[in-house]
């Protein structure tokens, strides 16, 4: 274990907005979960939760790994947030205590008093595609833009991103740096167990299928995916596809009209499953039986399913979103953006080549390895000495 120059007290002290834990688990909270139980482990950090929250702090406690602590006041929301847009008060140290550094894992970090500022950037949705975004999240750019004129480092998922954030936002280059996750680990499911609870899902006579995670919002690209397999299955020769489905897991989103309309309007939308959010244990079961998993992204900070699947022995096909070039390498099969006749024509080849499902199942194996939470504590603790050190200068 790589140390941390310790403050007065021996252990730096560093506190995590830990609210994305609670819910239904999405990608910032699989971030969330990984770096505290990464940072929980060290013996050079004092790791403490907050969450900017009225009701929900005993929620918070009860997500909370090993060697994480919460101790906070009732800190309302709806208060705080309107005026933190507006201006530095009052600082987050009022309601968590002192700490060294504030580390907000969302887009946003609230103001300190003493303590140094880190603040998550995962994406620039709102500001490169906001007829993407979802119109009822806070104002992150703003938000961001304030961090930085008040100090703030930025912790970033990709080298894409933290491109971005030094382009648009004029951030330092040396107060952005890039720490990688590691991958969302799931249950493991017994191997017939996982066939059955996926046999729930698929129609009469379907044994493959092809597999797509998320939320349906537009940055996701569902619709053309949905075309996508509507052209693959319509014109596979002989009905050699006929026992192929399409399954999309995950929650109804911003972009619902759009997925129903193409789905509805598909040849073959009986066989498009849709099975909403899903416990863990059925997503490693659907991962570890897809034939291919399908991630059709308009843009992407960084990217877990595929990571996940190529954990789970899945090969790959991808678009060259964003980050995911960087993320997935040459372990998947990628397509430009928004070419729904390209994202068919490689799903037809991966299902159809065997030699070229090992090719990526081998190089999708390795390449899931390569990110550990591990690594991500080691990362982001560099990172919190770096800024008390300077804040402390």
């Amino acid at each position: 274990m790589i140390a941390v120059t310790s403050q007065a007290s021996g252990r730096l002290r560093v506190a995590l907005d830990s609210l994305p834990l609670i819910g239904h688990p999405t990608g910032i909270g699989a971030f969330c979960l990984g770096a505290l139980t990464a940072l929980g482990e060290r013996d050079d950090l004092d790791v403490r939760a907050y969450g900017v929250t009225w009701r929900s702090r005993a929620a918070i406690a009860s997500c909370l790994p090993p060697g994480v602590s919460l101790t906070q006041r009732a800190a309302p929301e709806r208060v705080l947030l309107p005026l933190w847009e507006r201006n530095r008060f009052p600082p987050i140290d009022w309601f968590i205590g002192r700490v060294d550094v504030v580390h907000g894992t969302n887009f946003f970090v609230p103001p300190t008093k003493r303590a140094g500022a880190v603040v998550s950037v995962h994406d620039l949705t709102q500001v490169h595609h906001p007829e993407l975004a979802n119109q009822a999240s806070p104002p992150y750019p703003t938000l961001i833009r304030r961090a930085l004129q008040k100090g703030a480092w930025v912790h970033t998922d990709s080298a894409f991103i933290a491109g971005e954030v030094t382009e648009v936002f004029g951030a330092d280059p040396d107060h952005v740096r890039v720490v990688a996750p590691g991958v969302p680990t799931l249950p493991e499911v017994e191997p017939e167990a996982a066939r059955q609870m996926v046999q729930k899902y698929l129609p009469d006579g379907v044994s493959r299928y092809v597999l797509a995670v998320g939320t349906a919002e537009p940055r996701k690209d569902l619709p053309a995916l949905v075309r996508a397999f509507d052209e693959l299955v319509g014109t596979a020769p002989n009905h050699d596809l006929d026992d192929l489905a399409l399954v999309l897991a995950g929650p109804p989103g911003w972009g619902e009209a759009a997925l129903s309309d193409a789905v509805n309007g598909a040849r073959f939308g009986q066989r498009v499953v849709r099975t909403g959010w899903v416990e863990p244990s059925v997503l490693s079961a659907l991962l570890s039986n897809a034939a291919v998993l399908a991630y059709p992204s308009l843009y992407e900070g960084f990217g877990f399913p595929p990571l996940q699947a190529m954990a789970a022995g899945v090969p790959v096909v991808a678009t060259t979103a964003g980050s995911l070039p960087e993320v997935l390498g040459q372990a998947a099969m990628l397509v430009d953006v928004g070419d729904s006749d390209a994202l068919m024509q490689a799903l037809s080849r991966v299902l159809g080549d065997e030699r070229l499902r090992a090719h990526l199942v081998e190089a999708g194996t390795a390449r899931a390895t390569s990110f550990t939470w591990r690594a991500c504590g080691d990362g982001l603790a560099h990172l919190y000495g770096d800024v008390a050190a300077a804040h402390d200068g």
